[in-house]
């Protein structure tokens, strides 16, 4: 690896580059998925927005980021194969024996993650556009503000699951509960005036509500960068926390399993 902290990170980027690039279909797919849905779900959510008073909306304002939205939780699998492929490949004493400290070795494993939903976000937010017709009456860098921690905050779901689950199974399991969880009561699934009673008061406490908050601003509403200052340092905050739970809860040396 490369001299110093930065040099022996930049290698282990390097390598999580070629692994993805040898297998892109799990990225291809989810980037691929919401869209099918979408073009089944836009009469309803046509309907929905439009009963929320959004007379001209097309059911892409809420198809579109709700979509997004879900599918970027699906990436915590990702971020989990990551760590463990290390296990099953019987490389992680490997690295843990190189000069790379544990920091250095988590930290490099949120690079790729972390570029491969902000990719991800950009390409579903695009072909929404272009095939769908979703029009963004907001500004298009406020987006990318609600985005980038949206796609942080993702990660470090993914790596606090790492620090915490002790199979790969675990993980999954886990992920994917969480992802079908955030979507409903983070109004992905439906717009967030329309959620059930019950679930008003636990919405704010999951992530995407305030991903949703954000997009529902600058789309629906026009808003600008300071009108989703706070959905964004929300996301800020629970990718801090859950940056702290990885921190507390990883242990370079417990064995993970790549199997149940």
């Amino acid at each position: 690896m490369g001299d110093g902290a930065p040099g022996r990170i930049t290698a282990l980027v390097r390598q999580d580059f070629r692994l993805l690039a040898r297998d892109p279909a799990p990225l291809v797919v989810r980037t691929v998925m919401p869209l099918l849905i979408m073009g089944f779900m836009l009469p309803l959510f046509r309907a929905a927005l439009r009963a929320d008073d959004v007379p001209d909306a097309n059911g892409a304002e809420q198809a579109v980021p709700g979509m997004a939205v879900m599918f970027l939780f699906f990436l915590v699998n990702i971020v989990g194969f990551a760590m463990f492929r290390e296990h099953g490949w019987n490389t992680w004493d490997r690295l843990r024996a190189s000069p790379a400290r544990s920091v250095e070795l988590l930290a490099a494993r949120l690079v790729v993650p972390l570029l491969t939903a902000v990719v991800q976000l950009a390409v579903i937010f695009g072909a929404g556009a272009l095939l769908f017709g979703l029009r963004v009456s907001g500004s298009y860098a406020a987006l990318a503000v609600v985005g980038v921690p949206l796609a942080l905050c993702v990660v470090m779901v993914g790596m606090a699951l790492v620090a915490l689950c002790r199979t790969i199974s675990q993980l999954s399991v886990i992920a994917n509960i969480l992802a079908l969880v955030f979507a409903g009561l983070g109004g992905a699934l439906t717009p967030q005036s329309a959620l059930p009673d019950w679930a008003g008061p636990l919405a704010p406490g999951v992530p995407s509500y305030w991903a949703m908050r954000g997009f529902s601003a600058v789309i629906l509403d026009g808003g600008g960068v300071s009108a989703v200052l706070l959905p964004a340092g929300v996301l800020c905050a629970f990718a801090a926390g859950l940056g702290a739970v990885t921190l507390a809860f990883f242990r370079a040396d417990q064995r993970k399993l790549s199997w149940s």
